[in-house]
């Protein structure tokens, strides 16, 4: 991939989305957005092309599997890590059987979330 991997950030909390943001720094990411409800994270998606989405599944407007369903129809290489404090299986089991690459259950710590995105990106 050229240049800097885009990413979008999608939870309803700010609090995680900035955890998020600063703990995947040292990738060196470029941050096209940040979206606390599954409507805005589609018009996100559709203007910026992210090569990468981190996407929470209980959210206003549109859950997560809402979502990803919808951002698999329009770039199904996309590489979605599902961020989540839902800790039944069956929807992390739904989330991967739809596209999503990683699956990560809240709380998290920063160490959790950067081993993931590493497996996820294939840097490990």
């Amino acid at each position: 991939m050229q240049g800097k991997v885009k990413i979008l950030i999608v939870d309803d909390s700010m609090t995680i989305r900035q955890a998020i943001e600063k703990n995947l720094k040292e990738f060196q990411l470029e941050v096209v957005g940040t979206a606390g409800d599954g409507k805005t994270a589609l018009e996100l998606f559709k203007n910026e092309d992210p090569d990468v989405v981190t996407l929470d599944i209980t959210m206003p407007e549109l859950d997560g599997i809402t979502v990803l369903e919808e951002m698999m129809k329009m770039k199904r290489d996309v590489k979605v890590m599902v961020i989540t404090a839902l800790k039944d299986k069956a929807t992390g089991l739904r989330a991967i059987q739809l596209g999503a690459k990683s699956y990560l259950v809240k709380p998290f710590t920063s160490e959790k979330l950067k081993t993931a995105f590493s497996r996820m990106m294939g840097l490990n």
